[in-house]
């Protein structure tokens, strides 16, 4: 199985940028699709964006679109998403998970039980 370790959050102002990490260890990144995930405080954890397993291919969830970039580098078993123009409600635990399916249909590719394994989370805080 993989072992994913998130770095990058922090405390930023409105309108500012992070850059969150995922290192995969265990077996090779290329094996997964990957996905981010965030989780606000006394909210249901919700999708924010997935990467096919050779990066061909992203899909972000409309609230990010146009903000939010992920990617990855399967040399490094990294994943990174890339947010700018941070808001306030952008304000969350954030997490990556890896799939082992690597194709799925729009309705599932946002489904937390479609990805076997998580990261532990980092902390996003964006003060307005």
């Amino acid at each position: 199985q993989v072992q994913l370790v998130e770095s990058g959050g922090g405390l930023v102002q409105a309108g500012g940028s992070l850059r969150l990490s995922c290192v995969a260890s265990g077996r090779s990144l290329n094996l997964y699709a990957m996905g981010w995930f965030r989780q606000a405080p006394g909210q249901e954890r919700e999708f924010v964006a997935r990467i096919s397993w050779n990066g061909a291919n992203t899909y972000y969830a409309d609230s990010v679109k146009g903000r939010f970039t992920i990617s990855r580098d399967n040399a490094k078993n990294t994943v990174y998403l890339q947010m700018n123009s941070l808001k306030a409600d952008d304000t969350a635990i954030y997490y990556c998970a890896a799939d082992r399916t690597l194709i799925r249909t729009p309705q599932t590719m946002g489904a937390m039980v479609s990805y076997a394994y998580w990261g532990q989370g980092t902390q996003v805080t964006v003060s307005s």
